[in-house]
């Protein structure tokens, strides 16, 4: 189905529908396509920090959650 053809197919279940709920979401869905376009840039800093997680991770310098929970606590003085 082309571009063309499907919007056509859209525009057509838009006009026949009464259903509110329905052309709310789509208008959301539609509206959040165009937000989400844009390209979150991350600064050097976050990608270092992402770099060396992954490289954490990679030789197996990892924790499970129980882990992290009970060090956040510890952190936390709880």
């Amino acid at each position: 189905m082309t571009d063309i053809e499907l919007k056509k197919r859209l525009i057509g279940k838009i006009n026949s529908t009464d259903n509110n709920e329905i052309l709310e979401e789509m208008y959301r869905l539609i509206e959040n396509e165009e937000t989400d376009l844009s390209v979150y840039k991350l600064s050097s800093e976050q990608n270092s920090a992402i770099e060396e997680a992954q490289d954490q991770y990679r030789k197996g310098n990892i924790m499970t959650k129980d882990q992290a929970d009970k060090e956040i606590d510890e952190w936390l003085g709880e």
